[in-house]
């Protein structure tokens, strides 16, 4: 601000942020003609290296100072350090060596290729996506990427072997009792044993069964395409820096819950209009398999899928260190708790809302399967939703019959 009569010794100023920061402020007086004008200059700190202010470590959240997260203090360390996928998670090995601990025909057949006659040309393939790297002494190395997207047993390799996905049936709805000894872990990799894992959890899943002209057809409780974006999303989304635990699928009588190590990096409201990968190469290595959606259209679909048939919304569970997303057996309109009205509604918004379509009375009547003349039904779902902030008018101008909805965010 020119003419300011601030810092009155700018020297001392600078020397105490030493002194608390141990960082070097310069300051330079200007002058100008409508007055005293000081310029800091404030370096960038080191890299790997957050700095604290009387032992907190703090960081700007809005206009305010907050201490710094855990996720976000182990990022700062963990600067200039290689990426945990780019770390090796078995080293010195030759060529017979990568095709023994990978499931090289796996790869090639996720990629619809035929596999190479030589093991020289499988591992030049697996060198390209970087799931092999090629060590100064002319040894090899299977870098974390390729264990947890390859591997024939993560057990073999120390690094991911507690990544597995876990798989635990439960008799009831509560954690009481385990369904016949039903808690497995998926001990392959991602990639590989995917399709397979996401076809068990689904069968686990309860399901009733309809015999029509001599016909019997079986329903599952749950979409087995939700089932897959969710755990999909789970695999990509996790913090693989967590040490110890990997993504739990858990499955009730009532629910289907996935549980994945870390607090996501979005607010969960954003989860269906927005994307940001926590580990882009694992995410980018997937996509490139077909296994998941990189492009951020996993809850959305999700979303999609549960309005088809006609589920309760999804729920986002926030720990202290990680994410449980949970999807619920079906249940009639008059048995949906307030809030899962209320979210109900909010998810049918953002869905209608990122397919560049309307949200009104006729778009909820759809989505609860309420007659037209009950319309004042679908009214009092959307009036909630805005009493609780989830979603606002489009134009609160407009008559009541021309109503249009977005998001709150919108």
């Amino acid at each position: 601000m020119v003419g300011s009569q601030a810092f009155e010794l700018p020297a001392r100023t600078c020397g105490g942020l030493h002194e608390r920061l141990q960082i070097k402020v310069l300051c330079h007086e200007v002058a100008h003609p409508a007055g005293r004008v000081l310029v800091f200059e404030v370096p960038g700190r080191a890299r790997g290296q957050p700095l604290h202010v009387e032992g907190r470590y703090l960081m700007r959240a809005g206009d305010e100072l907050v201490p710094m997260s855990p996720d976000r203090l182990r990022t700062i360390f963990a600067e200039g350090e290689a990426d945990f996928v780019e770390r090796a998670a078995a080293s010195g090995l030759d060529e017979a060596g990568v095709v023994a601990l990978l499931d090289v025909q796996g790869f090639f057949d996720l990629r619809n290729r035929s596999l190479p006659s030589t093991r020289a040309e499988m591992v030049e393939a697996l060198e390209a996506r970087r799931y092999v790297l090629r060590e100064p002494g002319g040894g090899l190395a299977i870098t974390n990427l390729g264990a947890l997207v390859l591997a024939k047993h993560l057990g073999d390799f120390d690094s991911v072997a507690r990544k597995g996905v876990r798989v635990i049936v439960y008799d009831g709805v509560s954690k009481l009792q385990v369904k016949d000894g039903k808690d497995w872990v998926a001990d392959g990799g991602y990639a590989v044993g995917f399709e397979k894992l996401v076809d068990q959890i689904h069968a686990e899943t309860p399901a009733s069964e309809e015999i029509r002209a001599a016909l019997r057809k079986t329903t599952h409780a749950y979409p087995k395409k939700a089932l897959r974006e969710i755990l999909g999303n789970a695999l990509v989304h996790q913090d693989l820096t967590e040490r110890g635990t990997g993504v739990v699928v858990e499955v009730y009588d009532d629910r289907l819950e996935v549980v994945n190590p870390g607090r996501p990096l979005l607010d969960p409201d954003r989860f269906i209009d927005e994307n940001q990968s926590r580990n882009e190469r694992l995410a980018y290595a997937l996509r490139q398999l077909g296994v998941c959606d990189e492009r951020g259209h996993g809850m959305d679909a999700v979303v999609s899928h549960i309005e088809a048939h006609k589920l309760p919304p999804y729920q986002c569970r926030l720990g202290s260190r990680h994410t449980t997303v949970v999807l619920s057996r079906y249940k009639a309109l008059n048995k949906l708790a307030p809030d899962e009205r209320v979210q109900a509604v909010y998810q049918h918004c953002c869905l209608r809302f990122v397919s560049n379509q309307i949200t009104n009375n006729e778009s909820i009547r759809e989505r609860f399967q309420i007659e037209k003349q009950n319309a004042a039904q679908a009214s009092r779902l959307l009036r909630e939703a805005l009493e609780a902030g989830r979603i606002k008018p489009q134009n609160a101008s407009v008559g009541t019959k021309l109503m249009r909805y977005v998001p709150y965010w919108a």
